[in-house]
């Protein structure tokens, strides 16, 4: 019993400081982990083996961290070191993409492509943002975006706003529609046992369906601002050419010959045997081979803080699993639906939802996972239906207020840095919207399809 006090104490306070922002974030996380493998697993649980279970390092010495011969092994708690090494290896390609001005090409080759025509850049960069962030996090994806589109705008003489808030909800939505798109996804997928394939085939599915109502709606909403535009056809001449953003051409190369063998690997990943930990590691040694002499500059541009945040979370997360706090839990949600599969899903999606829409939806998920799994073996049920669930109501609910996901955070300053203020009343009354719309969307969806 003292061991379970310990854990939620713990637990509520490292939610309390990391919403809070008092002090950072993986700051909060790591010392709520030292205090949970103290107080937690050693005074209250008297368990070495629990804390050699939680810390979870004997993982990645196992021939099935780095290939699982065709099934995806489930991970057991504590630390998901799997997870580590592919956002690890992700971020260090990131920066190798950034680097030589991959994205900056990118988005000014779309803007050209439909000739610099207001209302099809707003359309292209929205589909952008989701495409982009199916593989990329969505953080990079909006600070580059972001950053052409305020561009962009002063050239053509639009306002960025409208674009800026449709592809930071894009981005969202993107990163729902893959096991690698958002953080959330690749912590369920990575612990129960999903390979890309799976995910794109089901939140894949919900989140195209969606994409498709959110257009029209967002066109709707800001299409007076869109109207004012300017209609006058423009001289290319005149703007910078998408070679312009090319800072290393050889590098340029190299660097999208990766993501493309990264995106292979990560479709291809159930039959090849690669678990995503391997495809990370690779897809980061090919990047610093390729880098040369700025390798080392990459390595220190990669974010180190959402590492350990990471790892102090699993610590935390695995302190309330081996003292049954989260079984408890579980059962207060299994008794209030009554087992029954639809109400049971339907608590879940908004639960998730509302809460990643003022909390960081990383915990959340990793709280939820073991949760969800004592709710599929208790009621009987499907346990992918309710990781689904899960995934779109965390990735989704958070692009409801301007905390609510790092890419809003991230799309908002980078618009208030070039005088364009983005404040809580407009944001929300533009989002909030459209995120009820693709929850009930995809609750709708997960009804049709699997209940």
């Amino acid at each position: 019993m003292i061991a379970q006090i310990f854990a939620v104490a713990i637990f509520i306070a490292m939610f309390i400081f990391i919403v809070t922002e008092i002090v950072e974030r993986h700051v909060v996380s790591l010392v709520c982990a030292v205090l949970t493998l103290v107080l937690v697993l050693g005074v209250g649980l008297h368990s070495m083996e629990a804390v050699i279970e939680t810390i979870n390092i004997q993982s990645i010495f196992k021939p099935g961290f780095w290939y699982a011969a065709g099934e995806q092994g489930e991970a057991g708690s504590g630390i998901n070191w799997e997870t580590i090494v592919f956002i690890f290896g992700m971020m260090v390609m990131v920066e190798g993409m950034a680097r030589v001005g991959f994205f900056r090409w990118l988005c000014m080759r779309i803007a050209r492509l439909v000739r610099y025509k207001v209302t099809a850049i707003f359309v292209t960069f929205m589909f952008l943002s989701t495409i982009l962030a199916m593989f990329i996090d969505s953080i990079t994806v909006i600070l580059f975006l972001a950053a052409v589109t305020i561009e962009l705008s002063r050239l053509l003489k639009f306002n960025p706003v409208p674009m800026i808030l449709s592809e930071i909800f894009c981005a969202n939505l993107g990163g729902s529609a893959t096991m690698c798109g958002d953080p959330p996804n690749i912590i369920i997928g990575t612990s129960l046992g999903y390979s890309f394939g799976d995910f794109l085939g089901n939140t894949g599915m919900m989140a195209a369906i969606a994409f498709v109502a959110v257009i029209p709606y967002f066109y709707f909403i800001f299409r007076k601002e869109l109207g004012a535009g300017s209609s006058e056809e423009v001289d290319d001449a005149v703007l910078p050419t998408p070679e312009s953003a090319i800072r290393d051409k050889q590098g340029f190369i190299i660097s999208s010959m990766i993501f493309g063998c990264a995106v292979v690997l990560l479709v291809t990943h159930a039959q090849t045997g690669l678990t995503v930990s391997a495809i990370g590691a690779l897809v980061a040694v090919l990047t610093l081979a390729a880098a040369g002499k700025n390798a080392l500059e990459l390595l220190k541009k990669v974010d180190y803080k959402t590492i350990l945040f990471f790892v102090g979370l699993f610590v935390v997360i695995g302190g309330l699993e081996q003292t049954g706090v989260l079984e408890r839990i579980a059962g207060f949600i299994g008794g209030i639906s009554g087992g029954n599969g639809m109400l049971m899903t339907a608590i879940i999606i908004w639960l998730s939802a509302a809460a990643s829409a003022f909390v960081d939806n990383i915990p959340f998920a990793a709280t939820m996972i073991p949760i969800i799994k004592s709710l599929s073996a208790a009621y009987g049920v499907d346990l992918s239906v309710l990781a689904w669930t899960l995934a779109m109501g965390t990735d989704i609910g958070g692009s409801a207020t301007p905390i609510g996901a790092s890419a809003n955070v991230v799309g908002i300053a980078t618009a208030s840095r070039e005088g364009y203020i983005i404040k809580w009343g407009l944001y929300c009354r533009k989002m909030v919207p459209a995120t009820l719309m693709v929850v009930l969307i995809s609750m709708l969806v997960i009804y049709v399809r699997y209940l």
